[in-house]
């Protein structure tokens, strides 16, 4: 049997401290380690016998459950159901104490537990640093002295660089010229914002920067436009982010391939109670794209039929259920049958596959001839040509991205023979401001929370094995977004 027990001073009064403690479905919003949470079968979250069900940064989840609880002695107890840590009959306690001298609050944390043989010290070492200390350290950082609320920007910046991982890229060419490595993270600036990431989303652009086919990046460089996580710190000026809140973004400058970083805070927005990190970093790029696409690009009518390349990728599901809310006709060009069913299970209502009939003629059939009335193409060369003739008159083609390469010069003179419309949006442009990323969160996070679009996640990497995450999203070889995991 092992035992870990850490302890600690809390400077507020120890009522302040246990109304937030005894929630036991309340650990998400201060720790760190927690991604999202969930009380089970609908039970409250001081009820005895309660479990809250909840995932690690890292993907491990865990099922705990209350064991008792005490307003009188500021005392709760819970033990661990089922973990995907080697944690066995994992008993916990939690034990508040005023401390006399001050208005403050003596906290300790204490455990027993068994391991597999020879695992004694690493998870003891887990339990005691990665769950108790860093708890205590970002429960001091979320609560201000004596008041219990958050701490405001008129606090010091925390001084001084901070080690981290990040993933450089030493020359464009292949996924095995990112190498993990060692930097550090200055202190912010004014205003800026440092991050302790624990979730990064991969893009095609991270693909177009690897290569050099985007000149956003001269190496050696840090790939990466997105990511979520907990705030360390924060300059004087910064205002609408607190220390340990949670948040995210998904905007230039490149550099979110690290554990933590530091950067200018204008476009970093803090996360609600409902989206967790890991959802957020796979869902910010993508899902701004999708609403700038459908609402500002061109404004979707229910009367409306389109066609989306790539249906099943994290883009195109997006696309799929925020048309589909709108009420127009969706129909999806992917190239498989599971990729299909993926399609059709976020709200398309028909899908086109490679098969002896053309593309077009697909679509005709579908439309009886009429055409789509607008297409969503982030295929690129391979797919223009035959996008173009798939239009209905006065048709509007978005072409937003090119995986399979440039278009090339075009003669717009041959648009006339159906008054097309082209569109080739740049995603900077319509994320440049706060006021711009601010309409289009609101909008995206709103579908999240009325459950409009699902957020899906077709893979998780470790950050090491970020070459293996490139790999497979180049070959096409990915559904739904991508997700590098921090360790």
């Amino acid at each position: 049997m092992v035992s870990v027990n850490r302890s600690t001073i809390i400077e507020a009064p120890i009522k302040n401290v246990w109304d937030i403690l005894r929630d036991f479905n309340d650990h998400y919003k201060w720790h760190p380690s927690i991604e999202k949470s969930e009380i089970e079968k609908d039970k409250g979250s001081t009820q005895i016998g309660s479990v809250r069900n909840f995932n690690l940064i890292g993907g491990e989840r865990i099922r705990e459950q209350l064991l008792s609880m005490s307003d009188i002695d500021y005392c709760l107890r819970y033990t661990v159901i089922q973990s995907d840590i080697s944690l066995k009959n994992y008993i916990a306690e939690i034990q508040l104490k005023p401390v006399t001298d001050e208005d403050w609050t003596f906290w300790s944390w204490n455990s027993e537990f068994e391991t597999p043989k020879g695992k004694e010290n690493e998870l003891s070492e887990l339990v005691a640093k990665e769950i108790y200390e860093l708890g205590f350290e970002s429960f001091k950082k979320k609560y201000n002295s004596n008041n219990n609320v958050p701490i405001r920007s008129n606090l010091n910046s925390r001084e001084g660089d901070l080690e981290c991982s990040a993933i450089i890229l030493n020359q464009f060419g292949a996924p095995e010229q990112l190498q993990l490595v060692k930097i550090n993270s200055p202190a912010p600036t004014a205003n800026q914002v440092r991050l302790r990431q624990t979730a990064i989303g991969v893009n095609f652009i991270d693909i177009y920067c690897r290569t050099g086919y985007f000149n956003l990046l001269t190496p050696p460089g840090i790939l990466g436009m997105e990511a979520a996580g907990v705030v360390i710190d924060k300059g004087a000026d910064v205002t609408h982010l607190e220390v340990g809140q949670r948040a995210a973004y998904a905007c230039p400058p490149l550099g979110a391939y690290t554990t933590v970083r530091t950067l200018d805070a204008e476009l970093v927005v803090p996360l609600p109670d409902y989206i967790d990190n890991i959802t957020a970093a796979a869902a910010l790029l993508k899902g701004m794209t999708a609403e700038f696409l459908l609402n500002d690009v061109h404004s979707l009518k229910a009367s409306e039929t389109i066609l989306i390349y790539a249906p099943a990728g994290g883009v195109g599901q997006i696309l799929c259920q925020l048309a589909k809310d709108i009420g127009a006709t969706v129909i999806g060009a992917t190239s498989s049958r599971e990729k299909a069913d993926i399609a059709i299970s976020v709200g398309a209502d028909h899908v086109i596959l490679p098969s002896e009939k053309s593309l077009v003629d697909q679509v005709m059939e579908l439309t009886n001839g009429a055409g789509v009335n607008v297409i969503f193409d982030a295929v690129g060369k391979d797919s223009f040509s035959h996008s173009l003739a798939a239009l209905s008159p006065c048709g509007h083609l978005i072409s937003f991205g090119q995986a399979s390469g440039d278009i090339g010069d075009r003669d717009i003179s041959s648009l006339s023979s159906s008054s097309a419309t082209i569109s080739r949006p740049n995603y900077v442009h319509y994320t440049n401001t706060k006021e711009k990323v601010s309409k289009l969160t609101k909008r995206l996070f709103e579908a999240i929370k009325r459950k409009i679009v699902k957020i899906n996640i077709g893979q998780k990497y470790p950050i090491s094995e970020v070459a293996r995450a490139h790999s497979n999203l180049e070959a096409r070889n990915t559904t739904a977004s991508s997700v590098l995991i921090c360790e």
